[in-house]
C-alpha cells in the first residue's frame, strides 16, 4: 500500500504531486503543506494557484515579474521544459548526433564538425565546445547507452531537485568532466591529441545523485540482473579507476567519468537534508504510477 512521504501513513488513495512527483496523504497533498520543491523552481513559487487569467494576481498589481518570469512562468514559452528538462535534454542530444552524422557522413566536413562539437587538446579555448561536446557523441552505441540512463533516472533526479537546478547540475558537471579528461590528458600526454564528447560525465552525476539520495533504490542491471544503486556506483568506480591504469582497453574518459561521478556524490551530499525523497522507491518490476522513471518503473543500466 503506498505511503506519504511526509508522515509515512498508509494512505490506499493517495494523492500524486504533478509538481514533484511525490505521493501524499490527503492532509499533505497540497504544495504547500508537503514544502514542494517546485515551487520555488522557476521563478513562479504561486504557480500552484496561477492560471494565467489574471496575472496581476501573481504581480502585484500589474507590475511585471521580469523577463525571466514571463517566459517560464505560466503560459511562457519555457513554461513546457518545467520538469522537462530530462527530456529536453535526451532530445538536444539525439539532435546534436543527427548533425554530426549529416557534417561527417553526408557532406563530408570532418573538421567542422570536430571544430563545432569536440572539446579538444589542441583548441580547449573553443568554449562554445564545453557544451556541444555533451550532446555530442562517439557513436550509436555511445548515445543509446546513455540515452538509456539519461531517460530512466533523468526525470527522478529532476523531481528531486527542481528543472533548474537539475540543467545547472547537468550542464556544470559535463563541462568540468570534459575538461578534466582534456586537462588530464594534456598533462600526461603533452603534445598528444585528446578531445572528448558525450554526456557520460553528467550522466554519471545524475547516478551520484541519486546513490546519496536513494542508495537502496534497486534497478535492474542489463534488464536482468536486480542490484542496488550504490553496489552499481561501486561497479562504475573500480571498473573506471582501472581503466585509467590501461585495463579494459582504450577509448574511454574514465577521468571524464570519475569527476562526474564525484560531483554528484558531493551535490547529492549537500542537498539530501534538504528535499524530502520518498520512502519506498525502487527501478523495477511491474510498473508503477508515473511511467518510465517513476516510482515502480523499470529501470535498466
Amino acid at each position: 500500500m503506498p505511503i506519504c512521504d511526509v508522515c509515512g501513513k498508509d494512505e490506499s488513495l493517495p494523492y500524486r504531486c504533478s509538481r514533484c512527483g511525490g505521493t501524499f496523504c490527503s492532509e499533505h497533498r497540497l504544495p504547500e503543506n508537503h514544502d514542494c520543491a517546485g515551487l520555488s523552481e522557476w521563478d513562479d513559487p504561486a504557480g500552484v494557484f496561477d492560471s494565467s487569467f489574471d496575472d496581476s494576481v501573481n504581480n502585484q498589481g500589474g507590475r511585471g515579474g521580469g523577463l525571466l518570469s514571463s517566459l517560464t512562468g505560466a503560459g511562457g514559452v519555457l513554461g513546457y521544459f518545467r520538469g522537462n528538462v530530462s527530456y529536453l535534454f535526451l532530445a538536444l542530444m539525439w539532435l546534436t548526433f543527427f548533425a554530426q552524422l549529416v557534417l561527417e557522413r553526408f557532406l563530408g566536413l570532418p573538421n567542422l564538425s570536430i571544430n563545432v562539437f569536440y572539446l579538444t587538446s589542441i583548441h580547449p579555448e573553443y568554449v562554445w565546445t564545453w557544451v556541444t561536446s555533451i550532446f555530442a557523441h562517439g557513436g550509436f552505441y555511445h548515445i543509446v547507452g546513455n540515452s538509456i540512463v539519461l531517460f530512466f533516472f533523468g526525470p527522478l533526479v529532476e523531481r528531486y531537485v527542481g528543472s533548474r537546478k537539475f540543467a545547472a547540475l547537468f550542464l556544470v558537471s559535463g563541462m568540468l568532466a570534459g575538461l578534466a579528461q582534456v586537462g588530464s590528458s594534456m598533462l600526461l600526454s603533452p603534445g598528444s591529441l585528446s578531445a572528448v564528447v558525450g554526456a557520460s560525465g553528467a550522466i554519471m552525476a545524475v547516478l551520484g545523485v541519486l546513490t546519496v539520495l536513494n542508495p537502496g533504490l534497486r534497478i535492474y542491471l542489463y534488464f536482468i540482473i536486480p542490484v542496488p544503486i550504490w553496489v552499481l556506483t561501486i561497479g562504475l568506480v573500480a571498473i573506471n579507476v582501472l581503466g585509467m591504469f590501461g585495463a579494459g582497453g582504450g577509448g574511454v574518459a574514465n577521468a571524464a567519468h570519475l569527476i562526474g561521478l564525484a560531483i554528484g556524490l558531493a551535490y547529492g551530499q549537500h542537498v539530501r537534508n534538504r528535499i524530502r525523497v520518498p520512502n519506498q522507491l525502487q527501478l523495477g518490476g511491474d510498473r508503477g504510477p508515473g511511467g518510465p522513471g517513476g516510482p515502480g518503473g523499470r529501470g535498466p543500466f
